[in-house]
């Protein structure tokens, strides 16, 4: 990226001189944001391109992104968008749909202007999960998830763009772009620019504006940001970073000699359970950085173990899909998204790869990862296992399949696994999935994609032809995968034990759910509950309106969550629920909530064993 110092005459000129400009080659588009001037919640917006040959055009805001694979129609949250000729006269268009305008008379057209409304203080965020949802809250943060604020023209997402962005001196960027240019351009706010290279630069680095609170560390060569919102100052970005630097470190010695990068920066947007704000808690990649969404009530432990299995999938996603995908990703239409085959790779391997790092590098007993791995298979049960996988990614957008999306971070995290365990064993325990995705990444990288019919052909003449069984018929084929043949080679058998548990979750699964019309918490149906909730006497269904006579709902279930963490074992605690329209008080004293599950344990056989030897090549590498 090409570094210059522009003077203010400069950056003047950029708006007031668009008929110079335009007299200029490649003039690139220019997306200007007011984060001072903030109207009734709302930011204002320019998307300046340089001028059109054609009669018309039809400017966009993206439908959806990737790492979503949702629907979310960011253009729904636009308003006010006007359509401007070089005399400063509004122009005729046509708004075709939530995300797309028409405008007749292009080669007239100076710019487009437009005022953006945020997600995280709408009432369900319109569906639209928070880390890549946005916020604006002026003089105090803003989430700038770009694809939520700047567009793109018809066939202009390969021009290079200059994003200018007007922001008050007490607000600094987080982001792991490069600035071209701060200028003081006034007493009262400041300017940054930065130049990308294309549309798709822009919606991959995001900007999180809000009070200095950023601190950095080096990991081989590697420089980690991180930027933190603690919107009460319970935490800071120092707080937090003794975990992450651990976690990270742990991480880059895993990949060994992966490198694709020589800035990472973490965005934390902690949210404040008091008001309305972000309720859907996680994190989205990009190549460089990823934006984190929990919630502030968290405790620290918590907090950081959530940070490490959060943040560690998101950084895996420098292997893939960042460095190794199909041309339906690197090419993606982000108004008529075709989907790849191949999220068992894109989102399952690497949530593989978040648990398997963690006990190579021994940052959890092997138990709990045994835990993690049968938490996973019952949780895939409850999706239909002969669906074939990539059948379900290529239509993830559409009914049936996206209701199986979470079934991703379930079986294809186990698609990893088992196809793990049987490469170390057709290679005598010398070759694993990293071996293969580090293959696949040095065949192609973050600048060339594959073809999605071809992967499996790749796949295979990098490994074995046994593979291609394998592939076929476990991913693109029907057959549940025989998980306790995989487990045998590897010395493991399942057994019944008891688990502690959480008392309103389980591991990632919750005993409560919510519904966002009503906003009433209930305790969900059909699900088996822990020893606390047994001994409260709670049934399926039940809405609960009071916990120890402070109300819950939706809005800060949370609270609730948190707050149950630190009571006392032999606390006396009193619930008000509603049950077929009467209401009930039920009352139980406090213990360590357990539950029975199904988990994996090891056989007890000699170390000199085969299925040993197997199990420590794939654990341990």
């Amino acid at each position: 990226m090409k570094k210059a110092i522009y003077t203010l005459a400069l950056v003047g000129a950029l708006y007031s001189c668009k008929t110079t400009q335009t007299q200029k080659e490649e003039q690139p588009v220019i997306a200007s944001i007011d984060l001072v001037n903030v109207e009734e919640d709302k930011v204002s917006v320019s998307i300046d391109p340089d001028r059109f040959t054609t009669e018309n055009t039809t400017f966009y805001i993206p439908k959806t992104v990737p790492g979503t694979y949702s629907t979310d129609n960011y253009g729904k949250f636009i308003e006010n968008f006007k359509a401007i000729d070089y005399d400063g006269n509004e122009l005729e268009f046509e708004k075709i749909d939530d995300n797309s305008w028409s405008i007749p008379n292009a080669k007239n057209l100076d710019k487009v202007s437009y005022q953006v409304n945020d997600t995280y203080d709408n009432d369900g965020e319109e569906g639209v999960f928070s880390p890549s949802g946005t916020n604006i809250e002026a003089g105090e943060n803003f989430m700038l998830n770009l694809h939520g604020f700047v567009g793109y023209f018809e066939n202009e997402k390969e021009e290079a763009y200059r994003l200018l962005v007007k922001r008050p001196h007490s607000l600094i960027p987080g982001t792991a772009l490069s600035k071209t240019v701060s200028a003081s351009t006034s007493m009262e706010f400041k300017e940054d620019i930065y130049s990308l290279d294309r549309y798709f630069e822009v919606i991959d680095n995001p900007i999180m504006y809000a009070k200095p609170d950023t601190t950095s560390f080096m990991v081989e060569g590697m420089e980690v940001l991180i930027n933190v919102y603690s919107p009460n100052e319970k935490y800071t970005s120092e707080s937090i970073k003794p975990g992450i630097e651990e976690m990270i470190s742990a991480q880059k010695r895993f990949l060994g000699e992966v490198d694709n990068t020589g800035k990472y920066a973490i965005l934390l947007y902690l949210s404040d359970s008091e008001k309305q704000d972000a309720r859907g808690f996680g994190a989205l990649e990009h190549h460089t950085s990823t934006v984190v969404v929990l919630p502030e009530a968290m405790q620290p432990e918590q907090l950081q173990k959530t940070m490490t299995d959060v943040v560690s999938h998101e950084f895996f996603h420098i292997l893939t899909p960042l460095n190794v995908h199909s041309k339906e990703v690197h090419y993606f239409d982000y108004n008529d998204p075709k989907m790849s085959q191949h999220l068992w790779m894109y989102e399952g391997v690497t949530e593989y790869f978040a648990n398997l790092f963690q006990i190579n590098q021994e940052l959890i007993e092997k138990q709990d990862f045994y835990d993690r791995i049968s938490g996973k298979i019952k949780s895939s049960q409850q999706f239909d296992d002969t669906m074939p996988f990539t059948e379900m990614s290529k239509n993830i957008l559409e009914e049936p399949y996206k209701d199986s999306y979470y079934n991703v971070y379930q079986k294809g995290a186990l698609i990893g696994m088992a196809l793990d365990i049987r490469l170390r064993e057709l290679s005598d325990g010398q070759i694993g999935i990293l071996d293969l995705m580090k293959a696949l990444s040095d065949k192609y990288g973050m600048d060339k994609p594959f073809n999605d019919e071809e992967l499996f052909d790749d796949i295979v003449a990098l490994t074995y032809p046994e593979i291609r069984t394998f592939l076929e018929t476990y991913v693109s084929g029907s057959t549940p995968i025989p998980y306790d043949g995989f487990f045998a080679k590897v010395g493991l058998k399942e057994a019944e034990t008891k688990v502690n548990t959480g008392y309103f979750i389980k591991g990632q699964t919750p005993y409560i759910d919510g519904d966002p019309a009503s906003k009433e918490l209930f305790f969900r149906e059909n699900i088996e509950f822990n020893s606390f909730l047994e001994k409260l006497g709670v049934e399926g269904g039940d809405v609960i309106k009071s916990v120890n006579e402070e109300e819950y709902n939706v809005q800060n279930v949370y609270n609730l969550i948190m707050k149950a963490e630190s009571w006392e074992e032999g606390e006396e605690v009193s619930f008000v629920v509603m049950r077929d329209g009467e209401e009930l008080e039920l009352t139980a004293t406090t213990a360590q909530p357990t539950d029975t599950e199904t988990t994996l344990t090891e056989k007890d056989l000699p170390e000199s064993s085969e299925e040993v030897k197997l199990r420590n090549a794939w654990l341990k590498g």
